[in-house]
């Protein structure tokens, strides 16, 4: 007989997931409990196992596809049983497996069993639509919103009646008018996708899909790209006196078996002066054109991983000494290399810090984590010379950029913001003065 397994709901508001991996094709043999798919949301990455022994009789998602929450996904042959579905619920939680080390802006996830590890991916479901079953990726409904279309009326296009942004296209153009702006003042405009570009095939090539967690890094980097208008503004920075704190530092913090970076100074720095200027640690929400300023300190902590960009979550950084922070990353570290990190782990920043560490570089400009406004890069920190008294001599020297959401952060603030992180940094006992 034939068992028949809806794509379960996983939680958090997600009505559809990317099939990401098989583990086993039509016509194979499988038992209860073996891993069966990969399933990408825009909150995790899960594997789900199976949950009958019997032969893979038809799968009914390609790898790359969309699969709404209750289709059903596989069919599974079941000898000696009768006909069923699965219930389309969600699975109980179960122990996480290896997940992705690393940085980014935003959004590699965690794989784990169904009910595992999100992704960093600072993603909000609309709610309200969910509710409404209405098919359309959160990108999709994003643009509905800023164009004034109620998604509800809108026909789909796509696979299972799936919404597109083409659908969205088509429906002001010549289906019915997006209705008009209430205020001068309305929805941020979100651009439109482009054409899909196709590259010819010429000569010795690899193809490799483009699915997965890389797409969805691809999808929220040229989100965060194309809505937040970002704008770039470097700083030198004179690490010296901070080089000789770390390294008289650096044996008391190994008694306590901590492992101390520089990178614990830069968060307290950077936190002090975001107390200072409050609109960078803000977000806009788009959905009531408020600005919601935020007065905790979730410092996101940007790093390159094995399968792409990860952030993790330093939370509540005002209240932790230098010690605390510096254990706290290695916990993160630790937790995401383990598969073990936890949604606050990996979740809610609201300032983020990119560091390609010793790698490091002369300068880049990072983009935008968000819906936050703001994103520090930081850069190599090497003796260089620099001009003292009117003598040239050998300094730590490094660079400090910072890319900002220029529609929320005037190119003033976002300076003198820096100026200030680079104060604290060339005097850390100011820093320390600082504190609460």
């Amino acid at each position: 007989m034939s068992f028949s397994f809806h794509l379960p709901d996983i939680g958090e508001g997600v009505i559809e997931g990317e099939v990401v991996q098989w583990k086993v094709a039509e016509g194979d043999k499988i038992a209860l409990d073996q891993p069966m798919v990969e399933i990408m949301t825009d909150k995790a990455t899960v594997e789900i196992p199976s949950p009958r022994a019997g032969t893979i009789a038809k799968i009914n998602f390609a790898e790359g596809e969309i699969c709404p929450v209750g289709d059903v996904l596989v069919v599974i042959a079941v000898e000696g049983e009768a006909a069923e579905s699965a219930p389309v619920a969600a699975p109980a939680p179960a122990k996480t497996s290896k997940a992705p080390n690393g940085n980014g802006h935003h959004a590699p996830a965690a794989v784990s069993n169904v009910a595992g590890v999100p992704a960093v991916v600072p993603e909000v479901i609309d709610a309200t639509a969910t509710r409404g079953r209405v098919l359309a990726t959160p990108a999709t409904r994003r643009h509905a919103r800023a164009m004034q279309i109620d998604i509800t009326k809108v026909p789909g296009t796509g696979r299972n009646g799936r919404v597109t942004t083409d659908d969205l296209k088509n429906w002001t153009s010549g289906g019915a008018p997006a209705a008009a702006p209430a205020t001068s003042s309305s929805m941020v405009h979100v651009p439109q996708q482009h054409t899909p570009v196709a590259i010819e095939r010429v000569g010795n090539e690899e193809r490799i899909p483009f699915r997965g967690m890389r797409r969805r890094i691809a999808e929220n980097m040229s989100r965060s790209k194309f809505t937040a208008t970002h704008f770039t503004y470097v700083e030198e920075v004179d690490c010296t006196d901070l080089v000789s704190l770390r390294n008289r530092s650096k044996e008391r913090a190994a008694e306590r078996g901590v492992k101390l970076t520089y990178l614990p100074f830069f968060v307290k720095a950077i936190v002090a002066s975001l107390k200072k200027w409050p609109q960078l640690n803000a977000s806009l929400d788009e959905s009531t054109n408020e600005i919601v300023r935020k007065h905790y300190y979730h410092i996101g902590l940007a790093a390159q991983g094995p399968h792409g960009l990860v952030v993790t979550v330093l939370r509540n950084a005002d209240q932790l000494s230098i010690f605390g922070i510096a254990n706290e990353i290695q916990r993160l570290a630790d937790a995401v290399q383990s598969g073990t990190a936890t949604r606050d782990d990996l979740t809610g920043s609201t300032f983020t810090i990119s560091s390609l560490g010793k790698l490091g570089g002369v300068m880049a400009t990072p983009i935008i984590n968000f819906p936050e406004v703001g994103i520090v890069g930081v850069h190599k920190l090497e003796q260089r010379p620099a001009v003292r008294d009117g003598e040239i001599v050998a300094r730590w020297l490094m660079n400090l950029s910072i890319s900002l959401d220029h529609r929320l952060v005037d190119g003033w603030d976002g300076a003198m913001f820096l100026q200030d992180v680079k104060t604290l940094l060339e005097d850390p006992n100011l820093m320390f003065m600082e504190m609460i």
